[in-house]
């Protein structure tokens, strides 16, 4: 009895991705400065918030954070998505739970991903700031004639 027991619990701990990690996860986005404006696509409905801001994701969207300040270069991050260890175990769980069914279902919602990068951290350039021009070379001296022979010498 005790061993079923064991294998009832092995089994419900080491589910499926989508039950032991969500199908949903927040993605936090700030920048410098902050109070910039970040546009997010790739959900639903496309969202804006103030930075520091979060939002939840469905773990198979495809994402990209727009963000944007007056007087300030926007900037554009896509979000890419990655198979984390525990994500991985929660896919591989479905060997002793989930079977066929478990894995489909974490195919299809992303449960085993995760969005990089996460945090999005983005530091927004001044507008307008050029590169840093590079001074111009000092001209060449030509170099002196070769010395004559002085005549009658």
């Amino acid at each position: 009895m005790r061993v079923v027991a064991f294998v009832a619990l092995c089994a419900t701990l080491g589910g499926c991705a989508s039950v032991t990690r969500g199908t949903t996860e927040t993605i936090s986005v700030a920048s410098t400065p902050s109070g910039a404006e970040a546009t997010i696509s790739g959900l639903e409905a496309p969202m804006t918030c103030t930075t520091p801001c979060s939002f939840v994701a469905k773990r198979n969207s495809d994402l990209a954070v727009t963000i944007d300040k007056p007087g300030y270069e926007s900037q554009t991050i896509t979000l890419t998505k990655d198979i984390p260890a525990a994500g991985a175990a929660g896919f591989a769980g479905n060997l002793l739970a989930g079977g066929l069914i478990g894995m489909g279902v974490d195919a299809a919602t992303g449960a085993a991903t995760d969005h990089k990068p996460n945090p999005v951290i983005v530091t927004l350039q001044p507008r307008g700031m050029a590169p840093a021009a590079r001074a111009p070379r000092p001209p060449r001296r030509a170099a002196p004639p070769p010395a004559q022979p002085e005549a009658g010498t």
